[in-house]
């Protein structure tokens, strides 16, 4: 946060736990960061485990303390919590934007997915559930992480098509090992360009970073070319990377 904070975010946003299981954690990072820092904070949302009085009950708390920004996520259920404990108030994400809508006050963000949710059963379809988070109340869209830049293009020309019309922010990570990239492509479903995975095999832990940075340069300049309404970085509680892309792809953008 010291270091990355010279560059003036617009927000920072703060994950949540499966089934909120960092809740606590997660509201107090919120609220530390705002208090200490006096930047935006964005407080991830998950509902897939939790009620209508859950969430309410957390809006409360946020807006006590000036927090108007949320990521409504769906999230995964624990993996040790049994299945009758999940509740059954929420399935999918638009269902908790609609309840945060109600409760008014709120900007918020959901989630999109370039190369289509690991569940979606088409491309199609995935579109089809943005759109009904966008119809819910969403005020902005955040992208899964991507590698390719033809992805997003791709998802923005559905999107559009679709009759949705928020901002869509692309998220970026850039790759800093080759075990990361394996990790990700299995987590998330995200293409790894053959490029990254050849240049990065073989090589020590510093030229592998090097290799991931500059790819990432090269992607998100290409991305503020085309006009994005911004860059949303997945840190990974580490500075290093995203530090080296935001020196290079400064100027006017971070001004």
């Amino acid at each position: 946060m010291e270091i990355l904070s010279k560059f003036y975010p617009d927000f920072v946003s703060v994950t949540y736990g499966a089934g909120g299981s960092t809740r606590d954690n997660t509201l107090r990072w919120t609220l530390d960061i705002k208090e200490k820092y006096g930047l935006d904070v964005m407080m991830h949302l998950t509902c897939i485990a939790s009620s209508k009085a859950d969430i309410k009950e957390i809006a409360t708390t946020l807006k006590e303390y000036g927090v108007r920004n949320i990521l409504a996520l769906r999230g995964d259920p624990p993996q040790d919590l049994p299945t009758e404990m999940l509740k059954d108030d929420f399935h999918f994400a638009f269902e908790l934007v609609k309840c945060l809508r109600e409760l008014d006050g709120f900007s918020i963000g959901v989630a999109g997915y370039p190369e289509g949710h690991l569940e979606a059963s088409s491309l199609e379809s995935d579109i089809k559930y943005l759109k009904k988070k966008v119809d819910a109340g969403a005020d902005f869209i955040i992208t899964q992480l991507f590698f390719d830049n033809r992805y997003f293009f791709d998802f923005m020309d559905r999107a559009l098509a679709a009759g949705v019309s928020v901002p869509i922010i692309p998220g970026i990570m850039p790759i800093v090992n080759l075990g990361q990239v394996q990790k990700f492509t299995q987590m998330c479903g995200a293409t790894v360009p053959d490029p990254i995975v050849r240049d990065m095999d073989g090589q020590d832990a510093d030229d592998m970073m090097k290799v991931g940075v500059e790819y990432a340069i090269r992607q998100c300049r290409q991305l503020l070319d085309s006009g994005v309404a911004g860059l949303h970085f997945y840190t990974l509680n580490r500075n290093q990377a995203i530090e080296r892309v935001l020196e290079e792809v400064g100027g006017d953008f971070l001004k």
